[in-house]
């Protein structure tokens, strides 16, 4: 380590426990790797490539956890708040058990990583209502009852989509440059290793995955895919 790097302290002191204890930052290497190299890539990756194939009249059942069709969706959410939750925790043991914010490199890509995985978190929120000519609860013959932020692609969900889809890609791309710059400040040859081996066996498996055509539009998917839907005709001629 050269005498510019940062100091990495390996015990702290904790006042509500009344004693010293010593540091281990592999847990924390490991933890930040399991969640940003491993899980967040499996949730994107299950979204973008496991929706199943546009049908005629999409899926007609709410989303739900307990419906298989939505599976998809269900490991996206749910593994990324759990995802989340790990993240936020793992940043704030890092920030108590180091004194506070060490402004490395690392310390800067982490928070901006952690930060807007937070900020994925709140702007799922903003997704909206659904909608759908074919969805359970509409009527076929009731045009008002297909209405629906998703379905009429309504302002608020394009900015949803555009935001969410877009800064959650850039969120994994940072993520990569924290892990990466904690690495080479924390030396741990094997999880470095296993760090490149997963990241070109993830570009490998997209590369296959857009291929074999797996990346289904999922306005389509959710709706079907005739052209009497709203977002179909926008795009007819794309």
């Amino acid at each position: 380590m050269n005498e510019n790097a940062p100091h990495i302290p390996t015990e702290v002191y904790l006042g509500f426990l009344g004693r010293t204890i010593d540091i281990h930052w592999n847990y924390h290497a490991m933890l930040m790797f399991f969640v940003w190299i491993v899980l967040v890539p499996i949730c994107v990756t299950v979204m973008r490539f496991h929706k199943p194939p546009p049908s005629e009249k999409g899926l007609q059942r709410d989303v739900s956890l307990w419906h298989r069709e939505w599976w998809f969706f269900s490991v996206h959410k749910f593994g990324l708040l759990f995802a989340m939750f790990l993240a936020v925790s793992g940043t704030c043991v890092a920030l108590v058990v180091s004194g506070g914010f060490s402004q490395s490199t690392h310390s800067y890509l982490g928070m901006m990583t952690v930060l807007m995985g937070v900020g994925q978190v709140i702007s799922s929120q903003m997704r909206g209502t659904r909608g759908g000519k074919y969805r359970e609860g509409s009527d076929i013959n009731d045009p008002k009852t297909w209405e629906g932020d998703q379905y009429s692609r309504t302002p608020k969900r394009r900015l949803f989509e555009a935001y969410h889809k877009t800064s959650g890609y850039f969120t994994m791309l940072v993520a990569f440059g924290a892990i990466g710059s904690g690495l080479m400040q924390y030396n741990m040859p094997i999880l470095t290793l296993v760090f490149f081996l997963f990241v070109f066996i993830g570009l490998a498996a997209w590369v296959i995955y857009e291929f074999k055509g797996r990346s289904y539009d999922g306005y389509r998917v959710a709706h079907g895919y005739g052209l009497e839907h709203p977002y179909n005709k926008e795009r007819e001629f794309f």
